[in-house]
């Protein structure tokens, strides 16, 4: 899932995922290879070849990290992270060396913990990046701006925001209720959800009609969709789609977005095979 970052001035994209991910090698090099930058979690226990007495998983080499108190920290660095609904918190991260990842590497790993001492299980993130350090010799050569260790920790922590809006659209909207048959139908049916989205998109942002006993039109009524957004998005609707509804249609564009995202699935839907071939496929879908 894509994550935005900004970094020495720019705003780019990069890939972030939890450790289902990150310990596929293979995923991160064709992510390398398409010139996608990641960060990616491991598992605390991913095993890497190393010596005999080197660390050989990510949570041997952050017991590794000095640490002795928040006056103290040694190798690690005071990260506050900011949450959603305002309230921070201190966490720490530090660079970390497992195998041929470390600081000046392709790939760097970074560990950010609410504790360094105990390096709790639900507040201990390994990640992999290969974002370049700053003040890096890979910072030349990179294709990639330069990315701190807030930076990293910010642009994972994104990743549950993106999780979280996933898991409304595979819950309430049906993205992961149906069956993969074929190209075209997985795509007809993002089609039908994205439509689903939009429809609800727009109800929330949708002002609600005026009433039918107060002749005298409201301030929404006077102004046209530019003249709302200076003054405002209007508070949503206690209930969405439940009983209630206008009794007439009162969604301003409500098919715009769903008929542009209909006409780009159409466009490039895949070209339709042979009679033989989709006579076969329709008669193993049905039996």
């Amino acid at each position: 899932m894509a994550a935005e970052a900004k970094s020495a001035g720019l705003v780019f994209r990069a890939v972030a995922t939890d450790c289902a991910y990150g310990d596929q090698d293979s995923f991160r090099a064709a992510l390398h290879a398409a010139g996608l930058p990641f960060v990616m979690a491991l598992k605390p226990r991913h095993g890497t070849w190393a010596y005999g007495p080197d660390a050989h998983t990510p949570v041997d080499t952050a017991r590794l990290l000095a640490w002795r108190d928040a006056q103290h920290p040694g190798d690690w660095s005071r990260i506050e992270r900011t949450f959603r609904e305002g309230h921070t918190a201190t966490w720490w991260a530090a660079e970390a060396r497992l195998g041929w990842w470390g600081s000046d590497g392709n790939v760097r790993l970074v560990v950010a913990t609410a504790d360094p001492a105990t390096l709790p299980a639900k507040a201990t993130w390994y990640l992999a990046t290969d974002l370049p350090r700053p003040d890096s010799p890979r910072v030349a050569e990179s294709p990639y701006p330069p990315a701190a260790l807030a930076e990293i920790v910010r642009i994972y922590g994104l990743r549950h925001w993106v999780e979280q809006s996933y898991k409304q659209v595979k819950d309430e909207l049906g993205w992961a209720d149906f069956q993969v048959r074929s190209d075209a139908g997985v795509r007809r049916h993002q089609t039908l959800v994205n439509c689903a989205f939009s429809f609800c998109w727009n109800t929330w942002f949708t002002p609600p009609p005026p009433d039918p006993a107060d002749p005298r039109p409201g301030p929404d009524a006077l102004s046209g969709p530019a003249e709302r957004g200076r003054t405002g998005v209007p508070a949503a609707p206690t209930d969405l789609l439940a009983p209630g509804t206008p009794g007439r249609p009162w969604l301003a564009d409500a098919l715009v977005h769903p008929a542009t995202l209909l006409e780009g699935m159409v466009d490039e839907a895949p070209a339709r095979s042979t009679p033989g071939t989709d006579q076969h496929r329709r008669h193993r879908q049905t039996s």
